[in-house]
């Protein structure tokens, strides 16, 4: 069963117990806790352990390729010396990009997303109402296209975003909803923590996103001191 994406806690809340329901009728032999753990798995992406706060707060973000090509500005002039042309004899025919990884906002990925299949939209001419934003947020031919410079998608990477994009993406429209996103951040966070709390009435702490998050959190730390210490 493919849980729904709320970007709201009030709508999360609401719906709690109806997808529970349906959670039951498809899996007869799950319990509360399979679903709550399920739940937990898809919103703490979105989410990151602080320590000065001690508590869960929200991290919607993406790390992506922002591709460029080599010998290449992105405003199309050449410093290669040995270029003929501004091209590159040995990359001419087939040039590659080359990248550096970038992190961005859930919102400025869901925009990438968003163009990308309004261009395809276009370019095929699909017929408004035939078929929406929706029916191509997956489509891999789509989402790993290249047009020249940017930002190169890996179609693993989005399989675990796909499940925000199809609740925050328009079905029609050529730009995504800021104040819907900003709610969605206000909102992540007290998702969990109702989750939590659930899973901390069946007394199955160790799933909660606040003992996972914290957990990774001080891994992470304990491998920069390593990292630093090797350093030095």
């Amino acid at each position: 069963m493919e849980l729904p994406f709320y970007l709201t806690f009030k709508e999360f809340e609401s719906h709690y117990y109806d997808t529970l329901e349906k959670w039951f009728e498809e899996y007869h032999n799950a319990s509360e806790i399979d679903y709550l753990k399920a739940l937990a798995d898809l919103y703490s992406p979105y989410l990151y352990y602080s320590f000065a706060d001690d508590k869960l707060m929200a991290d919607a973000s993406m790390e992506i390729k922002d591709c460029f090509f080599p010998y290449h500005e992105k405003i199309g002039i050449s410093f290669c010396p040995t270029c003929e042309n501004g091209k590159n004899p040995k990359t001419a025919k087939g040039m590659n990009h080359i990248f550096e990884w970038k992190t961005i906002t859930m919102m400025e990925y869901a925009q990438h997303i968003l163009d990308k299949i309004n261009r395809h939209m276009l370019k095929s001419g699909s017929e408004p109402g035939n078929k929406t934003v929706l029916d191509y947020i997956n489509d891999r031919e789509i989402i790993t296209s290249r047009e020249g410079a940017g930002y190169c998608v890996n179609y693993s990477r989005h399989q675990a975003a796909v499940p925000f994009l199809k609740a925050y993406l328009p079905c029609y429209g050529q730009t995504v909803n800021i104040a819907v996103y900003r709610d969605f951040i206000f909102s992540v966070a007290q998702i969990a923590e109702y989750i939590d709390r659930k899973l901390k009435a069946v007394k199955a702490f160790e799933h909660t996103s606040y003992i996972k998050l914290k957990s990774e959190a001080k891994f992470k730390v304990q491998m920069s001191h390593q990292f630093l210490t090797i350093c030095n």
